[in-house]
């Protein structure tokens, strides 16, 4: 399939350049270990992790006197939108760093050499620690570069060392032709790892349930139970302010220390929020180090086959049960006919950290925790008959098959790996999430102080009765609807004594889903459009109402 690059590739960093400097284009396949191999040369972190599609920009890392610039990996024959950008960019450059993998070498060079034809360049074959090294395969490696005129250097990116940094540097000052013509010779080598029990064909897929379940359980219980501690010591150093604030006018008042103020609603989101999210990201930063991620993908795809989804997007939603912003942003790696799809799985599906910290904070306070297990079960086949609806045919068809190379190695992940993986998804939580709370507090207190939440209350009171539930609940849904963490507002006193365990659980249900937090709308609408974002708002609200209708008089029948 031919892929026209048609994006602009961003740069998250930018740099002033000398004149002098070189510009290298890097570009590969998904995981063969280029962020790693930059990063090695130019003695940087990687800005991504390393599991496959993690790199969704172009990224810049500065040399001594070259600019590396880092491309997604290209996923032969897809059309996602990494894979046009990394095209894109290959097309603007002339100098190539083209890496390849040593365990499927005839493969990486069959697919990828015609596109770099008529550049200059180089090539390295990382994951050379897979391959049995001898005699036998140096003289393979020598007689290709003769056959094919090109520089090819064997390295292991993880540890690379600074005889073979020194010889890649070399060899770029002096590249030489990539060329169309047909493969000189055959290297003669395909290395695959050895099965596990996720490719078993009947354990398979419950082993990778049980995988993705074990760090949602673990994070809840140890994020719940550190806030549980911290939450009163906080409190106590928040109230002195409160109480010296609370001679300010009104709308000052309001604003710092109201029902939604800032200093009022700062503490509850960090308490919640950053213990989960950090707690989230070290898990998932482990199995993305260690390869899990791609053997679970791997393993659940016939599963969400018929629901519009690949396992591919089933590793961006769970993401989101982290934060939905980097979870919709790293839906670029989706191929075309299922990102709109996993999009919408997101907005509906993936409970993220302070939904879900509110959500266990409402179950604890009604002092029903055990409601976390039907409200997770609830939403899954809810969030699964979603996507399964509003799928395009095309991304459920049984011909529709997953986008990926080859088996991944399992590897002891690296502390290193797994706090950039913590670190990223923090930075987004902070740049993207944290900003937006702060307006929307501001706004919510506003409208507070006029007046304007309780009319909007008073008008959807009657509705609440459609879901059996008291006007008491409408204005938790409405609040929940802007920020997530307004679903503890259920945990009120006064709100929680009218709920029955059906009412909470429906309650709850209901704020959740029934439109995605605003943070998560505002980058929707920035990632694919307005239009798309005001269209996944609308058709998720009607899914939520009819969802939320089936599970309160359901409920109410069983339970009656």
């Amino acid at each position: 399939m031919t892929v026209s690059a048609k994006l602009t590739p961003h740069f998250p960093m930018s740099h002033s350049t000398a004149s002098t400097q070189r510009t290298i284009v890097v570009i590969g396949k998904e995981n063969t270990g280029k962020s790693q191999l930059i990063a090695s040369l130019t003695h940087c972190a990687p800005y991504s992790s390393n599991f496959r599609g993690s790199t969704i920009t172009c990224e810049r890392y500065m040399g001594d006197d070259m600019m590396f610039i880092d491309t997604p990996g290209i996923l032969y024959r897809s059309d996602t939108t990494t894979t046009r950008s990394a095209l894109e960019q290959l097309q603007k450059g002339d100098r190539i760093l083209l890496v390849v993998k040593a365990t499927h070498a005839d493969e990486d060079l069959a697919d990828l050499l015609p596109l770099v034809d008529g550049k200059q360049g180089i090539v390295v074959m990382t994951f050379w620690d897979k391959v049995l090294p001898s005699e036998f395969t140096q003289q393979v490696i020598r007689r290709w570069q003769q056959a094919a005129n090109l520089t090819l250097i064997t390295v292991n990116a993880r540890k690379l060392t600074a005889t073979q940094r020194q010889e890649i540097q070399t060899a770029i000052e002096q590249p030489t032709a990539f060329s169309t013509q047909p493969q000189p010779i055959s290297l003669g080598w395909r290395i695959e790892p050895h099965p596990t029990l996720l490719e078993h064909p009947r354990l398979g897929w419950l082993l990778a349930i049980a995988l993705l379940l074990i760090p949602a359980v673990l994070t809840v219980f140890f994020a719940n139970t550190f806030a549980a501690i911290v939450d009163p010591l906080v409190q106590g150093l928040v109230n002195p302010t409160v109480e010296a604030l609370s001679g300010l006018p009104s709308l000052s008042k309001e604003i710092l220390i109201g029902r939604y103020g800032l200093i009022t609603m700062g503490p509850l989101l960090f308490v919640w929020a950053v213990p989960t999210v950090i707690l989230y990201a070290l898990f998932l930063g482990t199995y993305k180090a260690s390869g899990l991620v791609e053997r679970i993908t791997i393993a659940l795809h016939p599963l969400l086959c018929p629901f519009g989804l690949s396992g591919r997007d089933l590793v961006r939603i769970i993401m989101g049960f982290g934060c939905n912003v980097p979870a919709v942003i790293s839906t670029r790696a989706c191929s075309s006919c299922s990102r709109k799809t996993c999009t919408s799985a997101i907005a509906f599906g993936s409970a993220c950290s302070y939904q879900f910290g509110a959500t266990l904070g409402v179950f604890s306070a009604a002092n029903l925790p055990y409601l976390v297990i039907p409200y997770l079960v609830y939403l899954t086949i809810t969030t699964l008959i979603y996507t399964r609806l509003i799928a395009p045919k095309s991304a459920r068809s049984p011909q529709n098959q997953l986008m990926i190379e080859h088996r991944t190695f399992l590897e002891v992940p690296r502390w290193s790996a797994i706090w950039r993986e913590t670190k990223g998804s923090l930075n987004q939580f902070f740049t993207n999430a944290i900003p937006i709370f702060l307006a929307i507090a501001l706004i919510a207190s506003v409208l507070d102080w006029l007046g304007v939440l309780n009319g909007l209350s008073r008008l959807i009171d009657p509705t609440m009765g459609f879901f059996r539930l008291p006007p008491e609940a409408a204005l938790p849904v409405i609040l929940a609807s802007v920020r997530k963490d307004g679903l503890l507002l259920f945990a009120e006193p006064n709100t929680v004594s009218l709920l029955s365990p059906v009412q909470i659980l429906t309650g709850v249900y209901l704020a959740g889903v029934l439109l995605p937090c605003l943070v998560t709308a505002l980058t929707i609408a920035r990632e694919q459009s307005p239009k798309f974002a005001l269209k996944l708002m609308l058709r998720q609200a009607n899914a939520a109402i009819v969802f939320t209708f089936i599970l309160a008089w359901g409920g109410y029948i069983m339970s009656g």
